[in-house]
């Protein structure tokens, strides 16, 4: 579902739609596929676990990434831009874990014609711990 976000709907404080994937081998193997992220430590259990990872394989930080390019892509909608965004990757990703993408607002401001949403983001596990901490700005359509 996409929604279409305006500026004047949304308020400091405000919890954006969240996002869930639960990932696997099939779900790095596609994401590998396209970014051209063949590691072996993301592919083979054995490579993983020589890794320092007793789990074996584990996921691709970038996915994290575009997880939550999908979680605001699909809140802000086609007439808004994510103007920025960084992340911190804090914890691994484990075959068959739940990732919830998460949005808080922090902060709106007008700046010229744009106008400005700051979120705090996280991608948090199955069992609450936040992987991948960090911000985005995503500049919003106005009603005026």
């Amino acid at each position: 579902m996409v929604y279409k976000v305006y500026f004047e709907d949304v308020n400091v404080g405000d919890n954006i739609p969240t996002w869930t994937r639960q990932t696997d081998l099939m779900h790095w193997n596609r994401y590998a596929a396209v970014n051209d992220e063949f590691g072996y430590i993301h592919m083979d259990d054995e490579s993983g676990r020589n890794a320092g990872n007793k789990q074996g394989a584990f996921g691709m930080g970038n996915l994290r990434w575009a997880y939550l390019q999908n979680m605001l892509r699909e809140w802000i909608g086609d007439e808004a831009e994510v103007r920025e965004m960084g992340i911190q990757f804090r914890a691994i990703n484990q075959k068959h874990d739940i990732l919830t993408c998460t949005g808080v607002i922090t902060e709106k401001k007008v700046d010229g014609k744009d106008h400005l949403v700051r979120l705090d983001i996280n991608v948090m596990n199955q069992d609450g711990k936040g992987t991948a901490p960090g911000y985005a700005v995503v500049a919003l359509p106005t009603r005026k």
